[in-house]
């Protein structure tokens, strides 16, 4: 009796399970590949500010079949006020005036509740290693060896980090993140605090020239998400492992203002959910070396001053993923996954300068630019985003992906 050959499937290790680790894992998994997905925290991450998926993405979402579930987690923002020094209102847009993006198309969903949504599509498919991480990575002909922090070695046909703007995976492969970072002069702090001024469905942002605070209320909420961003000449790397060095500097870049910012920074200073960062993106002249590929924010952050962080980690995603189902190297299938993202990976990243006038003016006459745009009817702060979101149709990698 003879027997049968049977090829064995590709292995591949996706490291982070944020946003575009499951939606790799999930169009990986729906391809055939046998996929282990590793997330160093113990359990998924839920909390966090709502996020935008724009264009292309929610095309991405339609075909992944969870477009129904994200528009139930639709938050809805109603407008956005802009406050000058003392407070006082200057003027007020809906939210599609500054993203660009296009209303009752694109959504806007609490981070935690996109995450619970892919992880769901992936929960009982795929292999999952919470509270660990790569610890070494061996590349070489027959695959990557990867030793994981929790001391077990396997050895994959490829590695993908999607582990965020400072990747672990990246500085594994390519070297240190000083290499692919680009700062673009803030820093900023995030953190919820008590809605005392019973705000629904609205964002208040108040301004001067290289200051921003912001109170942002999606839902009917007792607490509302609050942001403090401030041009800064020089990143902060020391303050990244220092929360009270977080915390001072941006107490004194604050200090002595009006209207809620010295209630902001009480509740800063007392918060158990504070998330400090600089503003910067990452710039890579490749995505991959060798049988590792980069996918997300590790590859080509965006910024939080584009709005497109989420949607480029779903499209990157869904491309990424095509494109190894398509090629049977995986030098084949990261040539193809550079050749078809690259540019609008970069278009969207532009979108950060773009826009950044609008929300978080750096001198006097852009404040005052600003405003006055603010008073006119129909006040636009972002024109270009729209073509941007949307400037990639997707290809078809089987029958049922097509529209």
């Amino acid at each position: 009796m003879g027997t049968m050959n049977i090829t064995p499937r590709r292995t591949v290790l996706v490291s982070g399970a944020s946003i575009a680790g499951p939606a790799l894992a999930y169009w990986l998994r729906r391809y055939g590949f046998a996929v282990t997905l590793v997330e160093k925290a113990a359990a998924l991450r839920g909390g966090g500010y709502p996020i935008d998926i724009r264009g292309t993405a929610v095309e991405v979402a339609r075909r992944m079949g969870v477009l129904p579930r994200l528009r139930d987690a639709h938050v809805g923002m109603h407008r956005i006020t802009f406050l000058n020094e003392q407070g006082d209102p200057v003027g007020a847009v809906p939210p599609e005036a500054i993203s660009g993006g296009e209303e009752g198309h694109d959504l806007e969903i609490p981070r935690g509740e996109l995450a619970e949504i892919l992880y769901g599509a992936i929960r009982d498919d795929v292999e999952i290693l919470f509270n660990d991480s790569i610890a070494t990575l061996h590349d070489h002909d027959g695959g990557v060896d990867v030793t994981f922090r929790g001391g077990a070695r396997r050895t994959f046909d490829v590695v993908i980090g999607a582990d965020g703007i400072h990747s672990h995976t990246r500085s594994l492969a390519f070297g240190p993140e000083e290499g692919y970072h680009r700062y673009l002069d803030h820093c900023f702090a995030g953190f919820t605090m008590p809605n005392h001024l019973g705000l629904v469905h609205e964002g208040l942002t108040w301004n001067v020239p290289g200051r921003t605070a912001v109170l942002y209320a999606p839902r009917d909420d007792d607490r509302v998400h609050a942001f403090l961003t401030f041009l800064h000449p020089e990143p902060s790397f020391d303050a990244f492992h220092n929360p009270a060095a977080q915390r001072d500097l941006v107490a004194e870049v604050f200090s002595g203002y009006g209207w809620e910012v010295p209630r902001m920074v009480a509740a800063m200073r007392d918060s158990d959910d504070l998330f400090f960062d600089v503003v910067s993106q990452i710039h890579m002249p490749r995505w991959s070396t060798g049988r590792v590929a980069l996918i997300g924010d590790a590859a080509y952050a965006p910024s939080f001053f584009s709005g497109q962080g989420s949607s480029l980690a779903l499209v990157g995603a869904y491309v990424l993923a095509g494109e190894l189902s398509a090629h049977a190297h995986h030098d084949d299938a990261f040539e193809g996954y550079e050749r078809t993202l690259r540019s609008f990976a970069e278009r969207n990243q532009a979108l950060a300068g773009d826009g950044n006038a609008g929300v978080s003016p750096r001198t006097a006459e852009e404040l005052a630019q600003r405003n006055k745009a603010l008073r006119e009817p129909s006040a636009v702060l972002s024109s270009s985003g729209r073509d941007v979101h949307s400037a990639l149709a997707l290809p078809g990698y089987d029958g049922s992906d097509a529209p």
